[in-house]
């Protein structure tokens, strides 16, 4: 990956640094991570890197379609790496257990806010919000 990572970087005038690769690691590593917990897990390997510079990576990352974030929380993005397969998310709003679910479970409400809203959803940013069994009052 990091030949074709420094491709992709030189291709948009950025290079492939270090902090670059340890950020895209870690989000890799972490599977859903917020900047802040992606900052831990790179002051694992090296604590050279401060939390502006893992925002400004996320972001260049982001950009060069590497990682993608949602919104899972009313805190920071969460990112997760594009290698992983495409999904949506339910969070549960009292335990905050995440489930990452696949995009067909979604597919007729999408064809259908297609064909009647003419709407096309970016079902990687998608986050449902509710509860789950387990925290349900009744069950």
């Amino acid at each position: 990956m990091s030949d074709e990572l420094a491709d992709r970087l030189r291709g948009q005038g950025y290079r492939l640094t270090p902090q670059r690769q340890l950020v895209l690691r870690a989000v890799e590593k972490l599977g859903h991570a917020t900047p802040d917990e992606v900052l831990a897990e790179v002051h694992a390997q090296s604590s050279a890197v401060n939390v502006s510079t893992v925002y400004r990576n996320l972001e260049v990352l982001e950009e060069l379609g590497l990682v993608r974030h949602a919104h899972l929380s009313d805190r920071a993005p969460t990112y997760h790496s594009v290698t992983d397969h495409e999904h949506f998310h339910l969070v549960c709003r009292n335990c905050h257990r995440v489930q990452s679910v696949d995009p067909e479970e979604v597919a007729p409400f999408a064809e259908r806010l297609r064909e009647q809203r003419d709407f096309v959803i970016d079902v990687g940013h998608l986050a449902i919000f509710g509860t789950c069994v387990e925290c349900e009052p009744d069950a």
